[in-house]
This record gives C-alpha cells, sequence and structure tokens, in this order.
C-alpha cells in the first residue's frame, strides 16, 4: 500500500509539471540579429497613407526603409516575401487589464483592484504578470503594445504601457506610469434586480473628496521649499508638469462636462475613457484638447432613446467633428477581437484607413508614444505585423508574422493549441 501511494504522488506530480510547462508562455524573443525586409505586401501605415507592392525594412529594432518597391538590391537583408498580403503597425490596446487578471472568476488571480477610494500611488507595472496565457492570444491578433490600467475607486491609480513579449515587467515597460486613472462618481445607478435607478446618497461627498485631493496635490506639487514625501499627493506631480494625462472614465454629458472642467480648472492634459456622449458634445472637447478612448462597438448604446447602432456610428461622428479618438474594447482578454471593433465602424461609413489609425497611431497619440510607436515610419520601433488578409475582417484576418522593436515574436497560444490538438482528434475519427 505504501508502495503504491508512493508511486501515484510521483505520477501525480510528473502531471502537475507536464501540465505547468505546457501551460507555459512561449519564450520571449530574441533581439534581432540580422536586418528583415518585407517586400511586395499592401503596407497600411496607420497615418492614412498607404503604400502597395510596398518594402518595409529594419535594422537594430528600428525601421529604416518604407517605401514602394523598385527591385531594390536586399542582398543583406532577410527577405520575407509577402506579395498579396497586408503588412500593418502593431495594434495598441488601451484601457485594459490584461496581465493584471488572469481568471475573472477567480479572486486569487484578480491584483486589477485596490481597496479604498482613493490610490493615486498604485502602480499597475508592478503587478502586470508577463506570464498571462491571456497575453499571447491577444499578441497573435496582431495587439503588441497595451496600456494597463488599474480599476476600483475613486483614484484607481497609474496606467503604463507595456510591450507583450517580455521576460518581466521591467522588460515589458514600454512606458511607465504614463497617466492617472480617475472614476467620476454617478448621481444614480440602475439596479438591474429591481428595474430602478437608484440616487447615489454619497455623490456630493465623492465630488468633495476628488476636489480636496486635487487641490491638496497642486499645492504640495508647486512647494519649491524641503516637505515630508506623500506618495498619494506624489503621484499627481506629473499632472500639473505635462508628463502624466489624466483619464476620466465618463459616458455622460454630465459627466464628460465635470471632467472638462475639472482638467482646465488645474491645466491637465484629459483623456475621456468610454465617452458614450462624447459625439454630442463634440465643441467642448476640440475647444479644449480633449481626446477620447472609445468603449467596444459592438455594445448596446447607453440610453434607451439612442439608435442601436449607435455605437457602430461613434466613430465616424468623432471623426467627422476632428476629435482625436482611438477605439478599445471591454475587460482583458476580448482585446483579441479589438481589430473587429473597428471593422464595425467601416461597415458604417468609416474610411478604412481612418480605422486603422483609430487603432494604431490615433492611440499612440493619446497614450504620447508616438514618437517611437503607432505608425510606420523611418526610424521608429520596428512594431509591426503581416496579415494574410484584411485584419479588420474576422474572415479573413491571419497573423502570420509579428515583431516587436525588431524581434519576431512567437505566435503561438493555448487557444492554438488546442484547436489543433481536438482539429486532429476528429480528423482521425472521421
Amino acid at each position: 500500500m505504501k508502495i503504491n501511494l508512493k508511486y501515484s504522488l510521483i505520477f501525480c506530480l510528473l502531471l502537475l509539471a507536464g501540465g505547468f510547462l505546457w501551460a507555459q508562455s512561449p519564450i520571449p524573443a530574441a533581439n534581432q540579429a540580422e536586418p528583415i525586409a518585407i517586400v511586395g505586401a499592401t503596407a497600411h501605415l496607420g497615418n492614412g497613407q498607404v503604400i502597395q507592392n510596398s518594402l518595409i525594412g529594419f535594422e537594430g529594432g528600428k525601421l529604416t526603409v518604407v517605401e514602394a518597391y523598385n527591385q531594390q538590391a536586399l542582398d543583406k537583408y532577410r527577405v520575407i516575401q509577402a506579395e498579396g498580403k497586408h503588412v500593418y503597425p502593431g495594434l495598441i490596446a488601451p484601457n485594459t487589464q490584461l496581465g493584471l487578471i488572469e481568471i475573472g472568476a477567480v479572486r486569487a488571480t484578480r491584483d486589477n483592484d485596490e481597496t479604498g477610494s482613493l490610490n493615486p500611488n498604485v502602480r499597475s507595472i508592478i503587478a502586470y504578470n508577463t506570464d498571462s496565457q491571456v497575453i499571447p492570444t491577444i499578441r497573435s491578433m496582431g495587439v503588441l503594445l497595451a496600456q494597463i490600467a488599474p480599476e476600483g475607486g475613486l483614484i484607481s491609480g497609474q496606467s503604463s504601457i507595456v510591450q507583450l513579449d517580455a521576460w518581466n515587467w521591467e522588460d515589458a515597460a514600454y512606458k511607465a506610469d504614463e497617466g492617472l486613472y480617475l472614476r467620476l462618481p454617478a448621481k444614480q445607478s440602475y439596479s438591474w434586480r429591481r428595474g430602478t435607478y437608484q440616487k447615489n446618497e454619497a455623490y456630493d461627498d465623492q465630488m468633495l473628496e476628488i476636489a480636496t485631493y486635487f487641490a491638496d496635490a497642486k499645492g504640495y506639487c508647486q512647494q519649491t521649499t524641503a516637505k515630508a514625501e506623500n506618495l498619494k499627493l506624489e503621484a499627481a506631480c506629473g499632472l500639473f508638469n505635462g508628463s502624466k494625462k489624466l483619464y476620466v472614465q465618463a459616458n455622460s454629458v454630465e459627466a464628460i462636462t465635470q471632467a472638462v472642467l475639472l482638467a482646465k480648472q488645474h491645466a491637465i492634459s484629459l483623456v475621456i475613457v468610454g465617452g458614450e456622449d462624447a459625439w454630442r458634445i463634440p465643441g467642448l472637447l476640440k475647444e479644449n484638447n480633449v481626446a477620447v478612448i472609445l468603449r467596444s462597438t459592438q455594445s448596446l448604446p447607453g440610453l434607451p432613446d439612442d439608435d442601436v447602432d449607435l455605437p457602430f456610428k461613434t466613430p465616424k461622428l468623432l471623426q467627422e467633428a476632428g476629435i482625436l479618438y482611438c477605439i478599445g474594447h471591454e475587460g482583458f482578454w476580448q482585446y483579441r477581437n479589438l481589430a473587429f471593433q473597428a471593422g464595425q465602424a467601416v461597415g458604417y461609413g468609416l474610411d478604412y484607413e481612418a480605422a486603422i489609425s483609430a487603432l494604431t497611431l490615433n492611440t499612440a497619440k493619446i497614450l504620447g508614444i508616438d514618437d517611437r510607436a503607432g505608425s510606420l515610419e523611418v526610424g521608429k520601433d520596428a512594431i509591426l505585423f503581416i496579415s494574410q488578409g484584411d485584419v479588420l475582417d474576422m474572415r479573413s484576418a491571419e497573423v502570420i508574422h509579428a515583431f516587436i522593436q525588431g524581434r519576431e515574436i512567437d505566435l503561438n497560444n493555448k487557444q492554438k493549441v488546442l484547436y489543433h490538438k481536438f482539429q486532429e482528434k476528429f480528423r482521425r475519427e472521421r
């Protein structure tokens, strides 16, 4: 009995070890070792321009050639023939909890929310898990950069930009602590159980708490004499010197207007997150240079009287109004479908290349990384991918090569492994 128990334990440990090894994320790619040239593809540059039969070259992680292909000598390059295919800048996922949550229903895998209402000193970057099994499923669909943002409370904490092929959070950090996330309280909330709206009795106190924090932080950051360190107030100093942006989660006209007034009062660079009603007040947004991170287009409108297809049309409405915007999605694992959110907007009148910009260069501008990412331009980081077909169309989108700072990344993931496993199973049973 003891011998059987012993071997049973060994067997179980081997199974666990095998499962653990199988579940590991792909090994991060090594630095680019040789110049690479992508030849013959239709290149969507991200800035509205398109090059047919393009030549995209990069070396040392930087783009060195972006032009039409005219039989140039390519002796020094590793050449990727891409005739009939498409090249895009890496898509950028804004406002996501990717790497902060692994399984939403399992509390032990959620590190996206701190207790308390004011947590400006919380840094999402140090909680970012590069071993998440979700990350490979996202980047295999062309999403190569992401803004990881905390949730919860009134002031949730600081967001950071990460590249999605790294050993640890230090390697992943592309731009750390670039913004502060604020959630404005609602005056009332809807109860799905009761089917009624309920007044927020704490609304005035919550708004006073926010106003007091910003007043205290501004006074603290403007002190020129020696001061006792206060991490909560220190976290806001970047807002007042222009090195950080304030991301305010707001959807209604009233909430967006409140956010604009708060930012204007303290001369803060503002980005609205969600922005369901942003299309209703384009003048206010444009006058105050406010950008918008839209939620998923594949969702229902916020108000019962709105057109049911309003979320599909909102990107075009903001485009026509001259508002800087980008397209986001919901949650974290759903970002694998980010490109299709823009594709939905194209079906409702948005120009195709404007849709690509809404996933790439526009997002980079909003996040403050457009000097090195977001478009295919000489001198920028080589963050790009090749798709077999139109990346905005789920029927043809198939990413076959992807590069982050010139490094060709492994596009395999757990979902692909399971797909091929059971595809083979049913093939054998026929």
